[in-house]
């Protein structure tokens, strides 16, 4: 006589996990998370789960209290606090996204996991035609803006792999090597039409004034133009279908004349 498996008990480390969880139907089976999915979720606070670091700083014992099953974390993290993990016996599986392809295979790991594989192919369907619907209305540019986009100030880290695929889905020509350092002496020198920045944890507060001045960027084109946009930082550093509101702002900026404006799209007064 089979029996059933065991209901999952799941500790989030990460936003984008539990972003995930709340679209396969799934928040039921969390007992904590962190102050990060309380922002991306607020209706998480209904539910009063304790709150517990995330996969940077997470501890064994104050995740071990909230007696998961199972505990899921993402990049960024650090290897001590994942060792420290392990060394307790708690079953953890750990996702590095880097393209979006990654992303569509960790949703359909987490739906699996949860005995929900039609959410998690129904979740990346969704997602691969509301990419391909952007590509299809760029693909009319004729001449691509070229474009910088900014994860981290300082030092300068350029966006995410996926976020360089959402700008060529989007019409765009990704300037840099996404996720290395460079700098604004090479931004300068690059020149280019368009000026994007989603700082990890700085929402859409980048103060964009400041930084053109600071890096002496006022010559740029993007600037001259006043093509120099914030994005909410959730919306792009956030490896889960939230993507697709980062998505829609990359091409209200690029093309603002085919798509319309996204309320949360910030542009340089």
């Amino acid at each position: 006589m089979s029996t059933a498996p065991p209901l999952l008990r799941i500790a989030s480390l990460q936003p984008s996990i539990t972003l995930t969880l709340e679209r396969l139907g799934a928040l039921d089976s969390l007992v904590a998370c962190t102050r990060y999915c309380l922002a991306a979720l607020p209706q998480l606070s209904d539910k009063q789960l304790p709150i517990i670091a995330d996969s940077w700083s997470a501890s064994a014992e104050e995740i071990l209290a909230t007696q998961p099953n199972l505990v899921l974390a993402s990049v960024p993290y650090r290897m001590e606090s994942l060792a420290a993990i392990l060394k307790s016996g708690c079953p953890v599986l750990t996702l590095a996204p880097h393209t979006l392809a990654y992303i569509f295979h960790d949703i359909r790991l987490l739906a699996s996991l949860l005995n929900t594989p039609d959410r998690g192919e129904q979740l990346v369907a969704s997602m691969q035609q509301a990419i391909e619907a952007v590509r299809q209305r760029a693909a009319q540019s004729a001449n691509p803006p070229r474009v910088y986009c900014e994860e981290w100030g300082k030092p300068l880290i350029a966006s995410q792999p996926w976020v360089q695929e959402l700008i060529a889905a989007a019409g765009g020509i990704f300037l840099g090597t996404a996720g290395q350092q460079t700098t604004a002496a090479a931004i300068a020198t690059a020149d280019p039409d368009v000026l994007l920045f989603a700082w990890c944890g700085a929402g859409d507060r980048v103060p964009l004034d400041r930084v053109i001045a600071q890096r002496n960027w006022q010559h740029l084109r993007a600037v001259q133009t006043r093509r120099v946009f914030c994005i909410p930082d959730e919306y792009l550093n956030t490896p889960a279908h939230t993507l697709l509101e980062g998505l829609d702002c990359i091409a209200t900026a690029l093309h603002p004349d085919r798509f319309p404006s996204h309320p949360r799209l910030r542009q340089l007064a």
